[in-house]
């Protein structure tokens, strides 16, 4: 099979790191990447339906919370669900689980955008039922992670890590203490994510 390692691709599609089998998905006219799992610069065409070994996350242990949580945490309304990353900026992003679907990928379309070739165009659901929330992995390329488990759908808990492609968010639960009364909105502009300092 051909190898890629510099230049533009021949066409688009699925490839694969020849050193660690992480996958990542370019358009015909983009460069080939580092692998962002272990720098290799060695890709093969893949195809979506090939067999592979399901690849471990590269990630910090559990117990190893970024200290930039505790300030978005503080900084987010209690009475919402959230989802907190760290952008490539360095500025740390949080999103309001507002409505029952938060799509999560590389697509334009989704409420969560990461431009990125190890994310799926669709790559992650979160549910938000009567209370809590559900992830569902999307039919993602890398799948989805929950504290380091690849997962199909798991019920997320406060605190959880999920990591799509090289990303890692958090799962921040609402307060119960804080919810607004039946029939209360939680506010404007509470589907849009915003952005705290990235020192916090």
């Amino acid at each position: 099979m051909q190898s890629f390692t510099q230049g533009t691709l021949a066409g688009g599609g699925t490839f694969r790191c020849e050193s660690c089998g992480v996958a990542v998905a370019l358009h015909e006219r983009d460069l080939v990447p580092s692998c962002p799992r272990c720098d290799s610069t060695s890709f093969t065409r893949s195809s979506l339906f090939a067999e592979h070994g399901r690849a471990e996350p590269w990630r910090s242990p559990a117990s190893d919370c970024p200290p930039w949580l505790a300030g978005a945490r503080a900084g987010a309304d209690p009475a919402a669900h959230h989802l907190a990353w760290m952008e490539d900026g360095g500025g740390v992003r949080t999103l309001v689980l507002a409505g029952e679907w938060t799509r999560l990928g590389r697509s334009l379309a989704c409420d969560a955008v990461f431009d990125d070739p190890t994310v799926s165009r669709r790559h992650a659901l979160i549910q938000r039922p009567e209370s809590g929330a559900r992830v569902l992995d999307d039919r993602s390329l890398n799948g989805v992670f929950v504290n380091g488990e690849r997962v199909d759908e798991r019920d997320l808990a406060d605190g959880d890590e999920l990591a799509i492609g090289r990303f890692r968010l958090y799962y921040l639960a609402a307060d119960p203490a804080a919810a607004p009364e039946r029939g209360e909105g939680i506010g404007e502009g509470a589907g849009e994510g915003r952005r705290l300092p990235s020192r916090l």
